[in-house]
């Protein structure tokens, strides 16, 4: 290897541009991109980057630093991964070393510790100097140590130096270790007091319960459970296994626990003991035969991708999409390729991998965050190229969308399902990439057709099939011809007026929940919002408790009985007065998905109830249990947020009840009345989907809006054309490209300033395609105060131009010695 060789890397920081290191003589591995080096950054540090470019001419200008290390024999990033790096860093305005930081998993970057292990013991050379043997003593002494350790013991030293001249010597070496971080799982676990154990209690506590069933009913589930033989550690049931099989509320075993009947104990599970319980990998099953109308629409998918490289299809609420992907794929597997399947909610795997598994059994692996490190090390390693024959049985990658940065080496064929859905953008961290639009960018470097798919289109897919840029297949009927269900609209406003609501509750609504529960059938509610109440109120002087760091006010929750931001997740504790009028008198103001759950307790205290949120769904695995558990038909009454409208499949959901249509159609955002349409219709689409005819009950003061109109309809045609009226007339995608710049700082003053200097050059190149400087809907988070421009530009502007103009003017406002400490964040493609 030629001793004139250096390398430019990408550092996972987000920093701009790429740096060059030296590559020391002696280096015996042969370098490529995509390959790991550990190099020094900055005075101290040590960073995992990866090599982008090799080449043999010395870089003029600045002194150049070696590299410390090799980290691999081959590259763990491939050609084609690169280049999607550099599409998504020059689309999406951010530097190569966000989206390397995005797209790594956290084991092959330097969130790994970076450990110094020895090749020898001291006392085996007699030539090594006072600190290279202390060095080498201590190292060996530990058995290894982090250079952060090393830097904090040799303080009066350069480390750095001092570790590369031992490295050169074969000292010392590098060993990434990655820090396996295994969580646990919490379960609270139910038993009897030891004193309560012989029969002769036992009769007496029955004696006692003879007025509460319900608590006959727990004792009793206990007493079985018990006697089972599979139940381990001295007859501790987990908690929700008892409920469930008592089917008694937690209310009820709380009083028990209370009366000290029972006993609570908290267990806690490793993660890797959870993971152990996954399905088995069957993949034995045929895949159902299509219909006549699945058949014409997949046959039509595969004329439509001899034209075009992508293919809408567009198909109402089980129409058996997923079946006509399930032999999609199936035919994509037969050609040797690889597919990619990518899911807008973590959450939604938790059905999917089912269904795929039963039929392409190991084939297919999950890859999302929820996923340990190690999990999601091992899938990347797998796809690489090399290893033995078992890394080459995954070829079917099920993710969310972070799944786009995988090693794909094979790729035929990405399936974008529920397309419409904004959980495909990164809104935070850069890179602001949108999943959708990234995998098609990743079909293309693969050669592989993509299909998009959904019931509800985004207006500018829809408007790309219009235009014949995309294909389009549509599916009008539900599966086995069942009927799209009936829905029924409230006026709350009318209703409370003739006193036909119960709190939140019309009459229509309570009179269709308690027949299905009669009839043994499944309810979902649907309010997109979290918590008990949006805010508290002083009713004398309209005091709102606001959040100390954000300007939004608190959100109460009464589980944890505190007031939440729901953007910073700062808390509070509930003031028992006002502290601006001293009054007493503070009132609840609106409602979420907490409240719903209670006043179906009070409602329908026999329901067996489960809340679908973020504050219900922290790991996988609680998500997991509470989908099972209503598939399982354990649970009678699903409330939930947007989560329970996305995709899932149950067979006994009979009645949907969205609660509040209101605050999604009166949402300040261009986009809102066609995600409200997306969200009724997804939701309205859980109900009837295998048996009878569902029922949906919307809500709402607005019964006369188009939009409430079309979901009525079940007319996509209807929205869509009065939305895209709209878009022209006001110059909104997909007649027009938008760009956004956010400002922060935390002086206000300050940032006023830096808004209009910045708005006022834009402007002079760019005139009235700039609007702005506006505050948005929440002006300071995290104690940030924030400002807004918005850039509008033609479909035929010249985007590049216009991004390059956009950053070089943020570079030199940043260059502004009062500025220095702005951020500007730029994102193409903001909503």
């Amino acid at each position: 290897m030629s001793d004139n060789l250096y390398v430019d890397v990408i550092l996972p920081l987000a920093v701009k541009g790429t740096f060059a290191y030296h590559i020391p003589p002696g280096t015996c591995v042969e370098l490529t991109p995509g390959m790991r080096v550990a190099v020094p950054f900055g005075k101290r540090k040590i960073y995992t980057a990866v090599i982008y470019r090799v080449y043999q001419t010395k870089p003029s200008g600045f002194e150049v630093r070696d590299i410390v290390s090799v980290l691999d024999a081959k590259p763990v990033v491939t050609d084609l991964q690169l280049r999607l790096w550099e599409w998504i860093s020059d689309y999406y305005m951010c530097t190569l070393g966000e989206v390397c930081n995005a797209a790594l998993p956290s084991g092959l970057k330097l969130e790994s510790e970076t450990r110094i292990i020895p090749n020898r013991l001291p006392d085996q050379d007699e030539l090594l100097n006072e600190t290279e043997r202390s060095v080498l003593d201590s190292v060996s002494r530990t058995g290894g140590m982090s250079i952060k350790q090393l830097q904090k013991a040799y303080r009066d030293r350069d480390v750095m130096s001092l570790l590369k001249v031992m490295m050169d010597k074969e000292l010392l070496s590098i060993e990434e270790k990655i820090r396996e971080k295994v969580r646990e799982k919490i379960l609270v676990m139910i038993r009897l007091p030891g004193t309560r154990e012989d029969t002769k209690q036992i009769d007496e506590l029955f004696n006692k319960m003879k007025r509460s069933e319900a608590k006959k009913r727990l004792l009793s589930a206990y007493l079985k459970l018990k006697g089972d033989k599979n139940v381990k550690d001295g007859g501790e049931i987990e908690k929700t296994v008892l409920l469930r099989k008592a089917a008694t509320r937690h209310s009820v075993l709380k009083e028990m626990i209370n009366q000290g009947i029972f006993e609570a104990l908290e267990k806690k599970v490793p993660l890797r003991e959870i993971h152990a319980q996954e399905i088995p990998l069957r993949g034995n099953k045929q895949p159902a035969r299509l219909n006549d109308s699945q058949q014409l629409a997949f046959q039509a998918i595969g004329k439509q991708l001899k034209d075009h490289n992508v293919v809408l299809l567009h198909g109402v609420t089980s129409s058996g999409k997923t079946e006509i992907y399930i032999h999609l794929i199936r035919k994509t597997l037969n050609k040797g390729k690889q597919v990619l399947y990518l899911l807008p909610e973590i959450a939604l795997t938790a059905q999917m991998i089912n269904r795929l598994r039963l039929v392409f059994g190991e084939k297919v692996a999950v890859y999302h965050s929820k996923y340990s490190d190690r999990e999601r090390l091992q899938t990347w390693r797998t796809l690489l190229p090399g290893g033995d024959q078992k890394d080459r049985k995954i070829h079917i990658i099920l993710g969310a969308r972070s799944s786009v940065f995988l090693p794909f080496m094979n790729l035929g064929l990405v399936i974008v399902d529920e397309e419409h859905e904004n959980t495909y953008k990164q809104f935070d961290p850069a890179p602001r990439y949108h999943a959708r639009d990234t995998s098609i960018i990743l079909a293309g470097l693969h050669g592989a057709k993509v299909v998009l798919g959904t019931a509800t289109p985004s207006l500018e897919s829809y408007y790309n099939c219009i235009t014949g840029k995309y294909g389009l297949v549509e599916l009008p009927e539900r599966y086995l011809d069942m009927k799209m269900p009936e829905i029924l609209v409230v006026n709350t406003r009318e209703a409370r007026r003739r006193e036909a609501m119960y709190s939140h509750f019309s009459l229509t609504l309570s009179e269709y929940i308690s027949r299905a529960l009669q009839n043994r059938d499944q309810v979902i509610l649907f309010q997109n919002r979290r918590g008990f109440s949006s805010y508290l109120e002083c009713q004398d002087c309209g005091y709102v408790p606001l959040c100390m760091r954000c300007d939004v006010s608190l959100t109460y929750h009464k589980k944890t009985s505190r007031l939440k931001c729901h953007y910073c997740g700062y808390s509070e504790a509930i003031p028992l007065k006002c502290p601006v009028c001293k009054n007493e008198n503070i009132m609840m103001k609106g409602f979420g998905t907490e409240k719903i759950e209670e006043e179906i307790a009070l409602l329908f205290p026999e329901a067996r109830v489960g809340r679908l949120d973020l504050d219900t769904t922290r790991t996988r695995k609680s998500y997991e249990q509470l989908l099972d558990d209503f598939d399982k038909k354990e649970i009678d009454i699903l409330v939930g947020t947007q989560m329970v409208s996305k995709g899932l499949d149950f067979d006994n959901v009979k009645v949907v009840g969205i609660m509040n249509a209101d605050t999604m159609l009166n949402f300040p955002d261009f986009r809102a009345h066609e995600r409200s349409y997306q969200l009724m219709a997804q939701v309205s689409g859980r109900a009837g989907r295998k048996k009878e005819r569902g029922l949906v009950i919307i809500q709402t003061t607005c019964d006369d809006h188009t939009v409430i109109e079309a979901v009525v309809k079940h007319d996509y045609h209807a929205m869509y054309s009065n939305q895209m009226t709209e878009r022209r007339n006001f110059n909104y995608p997909p007649f027009c490209r938008l760009i956004s710049v956010t400002l922060k700082h935390k002086n206000r003053e300050l940032l006023d300033g830096a808004a209009e200097k910045l708005a006022k050059n834009l402007k002079h190149h760019l005139g009235e395609r700039v609007s702005g400087p506006e505050y948005p809907l929440v002006e300071r988070i995290q104690n940030f105060y924030l400002k807004t421009l918005l850039i509008k530009l033609e479909k035929s502007s010249k985007l590049q131009e216009v991004k390059s103009l956009v950053s070089i003017e943020i570079q030199a406002l940043l260059r502004s010695s009062p500025f220095k400490s702005l951020q500007v964040i730029p994102d193409v493609d903001p909503y």
